[in-house]
């Protein structure tokens, strides 16, 4: 990318250039970023790996005085500030890791002018001591902004809400000549109206950026011993970091442990951890190259780590925005990354009785139900994933080419006549049954159970013999997910018949079904997957950089990736740059990183050279 000529620089440019190393903006960011040094509000929703962060940063240091954000999670707040450092800029952060007399510390450094950005947990932000604090600032070195980071913290039906966000109005009602920006990569209509209502940013200009994120590539597979299909998965990812989400703690817990035993390095997280293994665990994952987190949806949010090559779902989500939202966190470089996902009969039940049983209000189950129909048709669609997903979210695309519908395309069958014997089965059977007995019944097996109920002796025993068990277990799921049926979790997931099954029994409506689509062999999907690679002959010299860089982080304390991310790494061994102009071209290399690590790297690229 061809730098402009000096003179067009804006002065958020030359900031970028100089601080950050980088050399042109993406998408939104410039607008976003001259709307709020202008001294206006905005509310910011972009994709996770978007580049949030720059959004607030520069104006920040564009602007007078100090930077305050407020960010949900301590071990993100350390190292958002640690890279900032890494990049000369003087930042600090005030949470509950610090002991008093550090915290007094950072408060007299921002009275004195001598922080630009300072980060803070809503716990605190709401404190009198720290709204003392602000007013000194705003009466001394002055309020540059408030940055309000994971903005859907505020909504009350997330699974992120945390009540002191509830309070953040009162920045803007103490301190009303100070911009605001608020920022999240949760997208759905609802949540956005309550963001705004409830931190008073109604007025604010919203921005709003593609969802889409083009280097993850989705995957769903019918569960079939989800053990061993996430094994399979995971021979493709040995030596990378991801994470794998489950529904209970339990599961979690026996997950982990399991890869433990095959070999991989993964830790449990859930809330019933306490909160010192908790942070130890996230602190490894953010730190280590190659850690697999096992963890329930208690782990994620706001996880900066840029290099996770992949997330798996061994249990169905409960939404398409968590979905998004949990698969999001793959691939924040832009880097190629994988979104799996497992699913069976069994998830949709567990997630149908998670809504009938909660106390939550008769529209907001109703709001729920739509939103878990949403993501079963996502699972189901016999159209390109990315395309389903992004028409979610309001945006129109075109097949990506790169999800597991794409790359291997279902064949589609009129499933109507296969419809009406699973109806009539479950029919006839007293609807008192779950799949498994209803296709021994449709395949004329003659277990005790049949035997029991005398089901061989129903006009339904061995009509499907034209289909197989797996077959037939796929059936069942795709009349589960379009609403024919349902899963009741009371009686052991017995299948009963919906009002939408009627007019299908009759005859009167047609079914269209998928037929299961045969796994990729490991040649096809190796061919499939799109790593930016390496020449070989850059190879060993990108592993040795890897290798000087986890040690420099190590020395300092500070994830690897806060020292230079693999993007730059590459660029190193590629073009192996000789000087230090030839190391401004970098990407990533800003002028305090040139200071600090130049004269080393170009002495290991020239011993690599010769």
């Amino acid at each position: 990318m061809t730098a402009a000529h000096p003179a067009a620089d804006t002065p958020a440019l030359e900031l970028l250039r100089r601080i950050f190393g980088f050399d042109a903006f993406r998408g939104s960011q410039q607008a976003i970023i001259e709307h709020v040094a202008a001294g206006f509000d905005a509310l910011v929703l972009m994709p996770t790996g978007g580049g949030k962060s720059l959004c607030y940063q520069i104006p920040a240091l564009l602007r007078p005085g100090v930077g305050v954000v407020v960010s949900p999670l301590i071990a993100l707040m350390q190292d958002q500030v640690d890279a900032l450092k890494q990049n000369g800029v003087a930042a600090a952060f005030l949470n509950s890791s610090l002991d008093v007399q550090s915290a007094r510390a950072i408060e007299q450094a921002a009275r004195a002018g001598e922080v630009k950005l300072l980060y803070v947990a809503p716990e605190r932000l709401v404190t009198e001591r720290f709204l003392k604090l602000l007013e000194d600032l705003e009466a001394g070195p002055g309020l540059a902004l408030f940055a309000i980071d994971e903005a859907h913290c505020v909504s009350q039906w997330g699974h992120d809400f945390r009540p002191e966000y509830l309070q953040l109005s009162t920045l803007h009602e103490r301190h009303p000549r100070v911009p605001r920006i608020a920022l999240t990569a949760t997208a759905d209509a609802a949540t956005r109206q309550e963001m705004a209502s409830r931190l008073g940013l109604t007025g604010a200009r919203v921005f709003l950026s593609s969802f889409d994120r083009p280097n993850i590539r989705y995957t769903v597979v019918e569960k079939d011993n989800p053990r061993r299909q996430l094994l399979g998965f995971l021979a493709e990812h040995k030596s990378e970091a991801g994470i794998v989400y489950c529904l209970s703690r339990k599961k979690v817990e026996e997950t982990a442990e399991w890869l433990r035993r095959e070999g991989f390095n993964a830790l449990p997280y859930h809330a019933g951890l306490d909160s010192e293994t908790r942070a130890e665990h996230q602190r490894r994952f953010q730190r280590d190259e190659a850690v697999v987190m096992v963890a329930t949806i208690a782990f994620g949010m706001g996880i900066d780590k840029p290099d996770v090559r992949f997330v798996a779902h061994l249990d169905l989500p409960k939404s398409i925005e968590a979905y998004y939202q949990e698969t999001g966190r793959a691939g924040r470089d832009g880097e190629p990354a994988e979104a799996w996902m497992t699913y069976g009969l069994q998830d949709i039940a567990l997630q149908r009785a998670r809504i009938d049983e909660s106390e939550a209000p008769p529209e907001r189950k109703r709001l729920e139900a739509q939103k878990l129909n949403a993501l079963l048709s996502y699972c189901e669609a016999p159209r390109c994933r990315r395309m389903v997903l992004l028409d979610y979210f309001g945006e129109q695309s075109a097949p990506c080419g790169n999800c597991d519908v794409c790359l291997n395309p279902p064949e589609l069958f009129d499933g109507s006549v296969a419809a009406q014997k699973a109806l009539s089965a479950a029919w006839r059977t007293g609807q008192r049954f779950g799949a498994a007995h209803l296709i021994d019944v449709l395949l004329g097996k003659v277990t005790d159970k049949v035997k029991t109920f005398g089901h061989d002796a129903l006009p339904t025993f061995g009509v499907g013999t034209e289909h197989s068990e797996a077959e037939w277990r796929g059936i069942f799921r795709q009349l589960v997910a379009a609403g024919l049926m349902q899963a009741d979790l009371a009686e052991y997931g017995a299948l009963k018949l919906t009002e939408a099954a009627r007019p299908v029994l009759k005859g009167e409506q047609t079914v269209q079904l998928r037929k299961p689509t045969k796994p990729k062999g490991k040649a096809a999907r190796a061919k499939a997957k799109a790593v930016e690679g390496l020449l070989t002959k850059d190879q060993p010299l990108f592993d040795a950089l890897r290798t000087w860089r986890l040690d420099k982080a190590r020395e300092q304390g500070v994830p690897a990736y806060v020292i230079l991310h693999d993007k730059t790494l590459r660029q190193l061994a590629s073009l192996r740059p000789d000087d230090d102009a030839a190391l401004a071209e970098i990407s990533g290399l800003g002028a305090a990183k040139r200071e600090h690590y130049g004269e080393e790297l170009l002495e290991l690229i020239a011993k690599w050279a010769e």
